[in-house]
Formats: structure tokens, sequence, C-alpha cells
């Protein structure tokens, strides 16, 4: 066995110890399963958040954005932390309060709540979408380990996604959504440690940002334009698009458990700090290290001629091939089984919760077993694992469809429930299904480049609000729908039996 093999399985072997260790402090419960008992100390919920939102992200899809771009990717971070910021004053503080106002466990659960009982039309949609989505998430983080591996060991991408697989299995049946938050914590540590080494190593090698602006100017100028060219629709359009990206966080089901198991309501404003003190630095490294490696290995665009690969799928190699050029092997151990480790953690929460959708929304008689949920869980991992194997497009592309729609899909409805906004169950089914087939609609129209999908998305669930409630008073009286059979929908008083 050589170095490398042995120190990264040295150091994942660490990181999956961590995870394990969780199962001394769990509880056979469900609650315990999903949210750790709504119990985790703020700096913990926060270093968890970053990390499980920007793992195999940041480590494979921005890089290789950036790699493909150049440095106008800067403006998608600009709109991305603003839009993140916004999500943590408005919406995240209110997820906890309500959460545990109401007793749930689940962002879809959580719509649905009411006085007066559960509306199952809302939280079975939302709880299927909930599982489609932040499914095909997860598997685009099994998709972004396998990329490393594929990369250090030269091993077929299966195997890669069949390992993560299996190391899923391991945290979630180990201590649940703790497995996950102290792993995430630790891996928060590596995940910069290893942007900031590979920056230092590139620039003994490239030398300094000034030579690494000339050397890209000299492959093709637009890699140090600032602002994109040929924008259908203008650049402020396209930096709110940006903007709108990062507020989608309101739809995440997988972050918003991490609010829902903070210690206390109280202690939000510490974890706000302790994110974006991580976030901001660790947001640059990876545009830093993107152009690093446009620099140092343009021959990366070679790639998709002789591999079969798309360009897309050739630049998501463009961190763990630098690594593999610049560092000695004891660090490419590390630095990869922290890239690999840290996207395994992230699919365990996503699959986490996607298990949860299904104990707790969509099949809510299995609500209170342990044992269903785990089951649960193993049917989730073989769908993503699924998902994973035989899906065409790369991480970033993945990563980005599923984020936009869980965020126009979930998001806007949520908000107008957690701010206590009257609305019926029927206009929230609208506002769902609008924000999702509008994200894919824009990606398909081919603007995603000039206004980020979950823009139109976010802003097509929110015009159904005043639509869906105009149909609801002006036009179902018409066909003779009575005030009482629209409030017993509204309240699903029929169908929580």
């Amino acid at each position: 066995m050589d170095m490398v093999t042995g120190s990264f399985l040295f150091f994942l072997g660490i990181f999956v110890l961590i995870g394990i260790s969780s199962a001394l402090s769990r509880k056979e419960t469900t609650e315990d399963y999903l949210l750790a008992g709504r119990n985790v100390p703020p700096w913990l919920a926060a270093l968890s958040a970053v990390a499980t939102n920007n793992s195999g992200f940041m480590f494979i899809g921005q890089i290789a954005y950036t790699y493909r771009v150049g440095i106008e990717s800067i403006w998608m971070m600009i709109g991305w932390i603003v839009g993140d910021f916004i999500a943590w004053k408005l919406v995240h503080p209110r997820v906890r309060i309500h959460s545990e106002e109401v007793d749930v466990a689940t962002v879809p659960a959580l719509m649905g709540s009411t006085q007066n009982g559960s509306r199952r039309f809302v939280v079975v949609l939302a709880g299927l979408m909930t599982f489609v989505l932040l499914g095909v998430y997860a598997a685009a983080q099994l998709k972004a380990g396998s990329a490393a591996l594929q990369t250090l060991f030269g091993w077929h991408p299966s195997t890669g996604a069949i390992i993560g697989a299996i190391i899923v299995v391991l945290y979630c049946f180990s201590g649940g959504i703790r497995a996950s938050i102290w792993t995430d914590a630790a891996q928060s540590f590596v995940m910069i440690l290893s942007m900031i080494t590979l920056l230092i190593a590139a620039s003994f090698v490239v030398g300094s940002p000034v030579e690494v602006w000339m050397n890209l100017k000299s492959q093709d100028p637009r890699l140090v334009e600032w602002f994109p060219r040929n924008l259908e629709f203008g650049f402020a359009m396209y930096l709110i698009g940006m903007t709108f990206g990062g507020f989608g966080a309101i739809g995440q089901p997988h972050i918003l458990a991490r609010f829902m198991a903070i210690r206390s309501v109280d202690e939000i404003h510490q974890a706000r700090f302790t994110y974006f003190l991580w976030f901001i630095p660790f947001f640059l490294a990876s545009i830093a290290v993107g152009l690093y490696a446009r620099a140092l290995m343009p021959d990366l665009l070679n790639i998709p001629l002789t591999q079969g690969m798309t360009e897309t799928q050739a630049t998501e190699l463009a961190m763990p091939e630098m690594a593999r050029r610049l560092l000695p092997d004891i660090l490419i151990g590390l630095t990869l089984a922290g890239l690999f480790a840290a996207t395994m953690s992230t699919a365990d929460s996503q699959i986490l919760v996607c298990s949860g959708s299904i104990t707790q929304d969509i099949t809510p008689r299995w609500k209170d077993s342990y044992f269903a949920s785990k089951i649960a869980t193993l049917a989730v991992t073989g769908l993503a694992l699924g998902v994973a194997l035989f899906a065409g497009q790369g991480v970033f592309s993945l990563v980005l469809i599923a984020w936009s729609a869980l965020g126009a899909g979930l998001g806007p409805a949520l908000v107008l429930r957690l701010f206590h906004v009257k609305i019926s169950s029927l206009t929230m089914i609208l506002m769902m299904t609008a924000g999702v087939a509008s994200v894919i609609g824009w990606n398909i129209s081919g603007y995603d480049d000039d206004i980020f999908k979950l823009f139109p998305g976010m802003l097509a669930s929110f015009l159904m609000w005043p639509i869906g409630s105009f149909f609801e008073s002006m036009v179902l009286p018409l066909f003779g729908r009575s005030s009482g059979e629209q409030e017993e929908f509204n309240n699903g008083e029929t169908l929580d039996s």
C-alpha cells in the first residue's frame, strides 16, 4: 500500500469513527434520530450547517465553475452570501420557534401544521418533493466523492459511490443526524485547511495573484473580466438571481433541520456569526483555488476529447487533480479523505431528511417507529446510489437543480406559514407546484446563465399566492363549492385519519 492510499484510509477512518462514536450519545427515539433531541450547541449547529451546505458543491462544483468562467464567479459568492444572510435573519429563528411549538421534526410537517391539525395534502406533497429532490441532491454528493476517488486511484466512478453509500448507512445507523453534525464539524476544519494548503502549494508553482491574472489573460481574456458578457436581462437581474440563490436556503430541509435541532432560538445569532466567519473565507478560497487550477492545469479542457466526458465533468476533477499534482502524499490523503468524508456526511443528512419525510410525512403511521426510520434510510440510500450511478449530469448541475427546486417549491409557502399569513391548502399546493415547474422550465429554456433559475421559480411561487386566493374566493363559489367544504380541505380534517 502506497503512502497516498494509506493516509487516505487513515484519515477517512478517523472521520468515520467520529460519526460512529455519536452512538454513545444517542437515544433510540425518532426525535433523537432526526433532530438530535433539539440540544445541539450553536457553534456545532453552525459548523454543521456550513459544511453540509458547501462540501461537494464547493470542493467540486464551485471550483470547477470558476475554472470555466474565471473571476466573474465572484458575483455568485456575493449574491449567495447576501441571500443566505437574509434567510438567517428572517426565517431560521422562526423555524426553531414554530417547529418546537407544534412539535414536528420535518419541514413538510411544519408547513402543514395548523391550530386544527395537519393539512395532509400539503404535508404529503411537500414530503414527496423533499424525498425526490433531496434524494437527487444526495446523489450529487455521492458523485462528488466518487470523482475524488476516480482521480486519486483511477477507480471506476461507481466504486466511490458505492463506498460512499456504505459510509452513509454507517453514519445514519450509528447516531442519526447527530453523527452527521459531529462529522460535519470535524470536516469543516479540514475543508478550509485543505483550501489554504492548496493555495499555498499552487502559489509556489504559479506565482503571485498578479502572475495568475496574467496567465489567465493569456489563455482567454474573458477569464479576467469582472462582469459576465451578453447577459440577456442585464447585470442587475443576474445579481438578483444569484441573491435569490442564496435565499434558497429557506427551502432546504437538510439545512433547516440544523436550526430545528439547535439548543435554543436565543443562540441562533451566535450560530450565525460562526457560520459566516467560516463561510465567507471558504467561498473566497474556493474561487481562488479555481483560478489557480485554471492557471496551473489548462489541459483539463482536453480531457473531454480523450475520455468521453463533458467539459463540466472534466473540470470537476480540478480540485482532486490539483492536490495530486502539488501536495506530498500524506497531504493528498488528508485532503481527499476530508473531501470524500465531507460529501458523505452531507449525503447522510440529506438521506436522513428524506427518510424522515417517508416516516413522518408521507406515511405517518410509522412516525414513532425507530426501526421504520432505519428501513426508510436504507431505501433512500439505495435510490440516491442509483441516481449517482446513472445520472449523466455533473455535480454542479445536479446540486443547483435540486437546490433551486427545493427553494422555490418549499421556501415561499414556508415563509408565509412562519409569518402567520392566512393561506389555504389549495393555494399552498399551487405555490409549490408552480415553483418547481418554473425552475425546471427556466432550466430548459436556456436562460439560466442570464438569471439564476431560483429567482423565476420563487417569483412564480409567490405570484400563485394572490392568484390562488382569488381563485378560491371568486371562482370556486361559482361552481357551488361551499365555504364549509373549503375549510374542511384547508384544515385537512378528513385526511388525518
